[in-house]
């Protein structure tokens, strides 16, 4: 078993604050990350390893929130649970190679369809395709509510680290310990109005050309292109084939995706309002607050996407915690890259 290192509890109120003036520029906008040592407390996860699974059970849904949500489940229905969360533009299949690693171990996993992807779709016409991250962690607890699951393990990457870690920096009591891929996520519209140098805004572009009625139009237009090049840009290195793309793509088809994913960003930029039901959880997540639960982050060696470095969000993570760097040239996509690594994250952390 890993040990994690507990070496953030108890920092200082004062150094916990210059830590997150940090992070309210660097999860929103990030720069690119540069090579570093690993921090104390890390430990050099398994290599990355070639996919084995190409399909999940058959899915499963249930109403929860404002939601019919569509979810792989595997494991024994009362082992303790690991909920994993997919980002953009990914989908479940981003854990089809980790669920049976860790249902294997007696877990039962969760794998739901965020709002906007795959069969998961909203129950209303009437509700506003929000893509807000507080509205989306909504969903997750609500989905835990409607499957009588008190509490969980959680991870997660892109969107899915950062619905993640809003649960446990809100909701702590529902979460046993977190594993984040690129670490503390939590932003607010205040940080994404801080510029930053070029080199660093240019990694965005897909944001500011969302930010427009053409990229909108664009990217509903070409999807699929579009997803394929960020996968190709976030991670240089896997070299995934097209049937990998094509079972994950399908998620995109979803009738509320493009509406959802334009709002994320926009809100993001401050470019659109979000709703009022969540402005309570704004506030709260707006000054960044510290996560206590046990958490161990993670990072590919080769990950082409925007992401803050390891040392500026380690001091966010006041409880048992530890950073593992994965390397082989795995990029954004670390689960599906490295499925045994994050795997082993999630088993690792649930037993600190």
């Amino acid at each position: 078993m890993t040990k994690i290192e507990p070496e953030f509890v108890n920092h200082p109120r004062r150094r916990l604050f210059g830590a997150a003036a940090a992070i309210l520029a660097a999860t929103q906008f990030g720069a690119a990350a540069t090579a570093e040592a690993r921090p104390r407390g890390t430990k050099k996860p398994p290599s990355p390893s070639p996919a084995r699974h190409t399909a999940f059970a058959p899915l499963k849904r249930i109403d929860a929130g404002l939601l019919n949500i569509a979810y792989a489940e595997a494991g024994p229905g009362d082992g303790p649970v690991v909920i994993l969360l997919h980002g953009w533009p990914y989908d479940i299949y981003s854990f089809v190679d980790v669920a049976p690693l860790l249902a294997a171990r007696g877990y039962r996993v969760v794998v739901p369809y965020l709002r906007g992807y795959g069969p998961t779709s909203f129950l209303s016409s009437d509700t506003f395709r929000n893509g807000q991250p507080s509205a989306v962690a909504v969903d997750i607890v609500a989905l835990m509510d409607a499957l009588a699951i008190r509490k969980a393990t959680l991870a997660g990457f892109d969107w899915g680290a950062r619905t993640a870690d809003i649960i446990a920096a809100l909701w702590p009591e529902r979460c046993n310990g977190l594993v984040s891929v690129s670490g503390y996520l939590i932003g607010s519209q205040a940080s994404g109005a801080m510029p930053l140098p070029p080199e660093a805004e240019l990694q965005w572009w897909y944001q500011f050309y969302f930010a427009t009625e053409r990229g909108k139009a664009g990217y509903d237009k070409y999807r699929h292109d579009f997803a394929k090049l960020i996968w190709r840009l976030a991670s240089p290195k896997w070299s995934f084939d097209d049937a990998t793309f094509d079972r994950s793509a399908a998620a995109f088809d979803n009738p509320d995706h493009v509406d959802v994913v334009v709002h994320n960003y926009r809100w993001r930029q401050g470019l659109a309002q979000g709703e009022a039901k969540y402005d309570d959880l704004e506030k709260q997540l707006a000054p960044a607050p510290v996560i206590g639960v046990p958490t161990i982050t993670m990072e590919g060696d080769a990950n082409g996407a925007p992401h803050p470095p390891a040392s500026a969000y380690a001091r966010m993570f006041s409880g048992r915690y530890a950073h593992r760097l994965v390397t082989g040239g795995v990029g954004h996509n670390l689960p599906q890259e490295a499925p045994q690594a994050f795997a082993q994250a999630v088993i690792d952390v649930d037993k600190a």
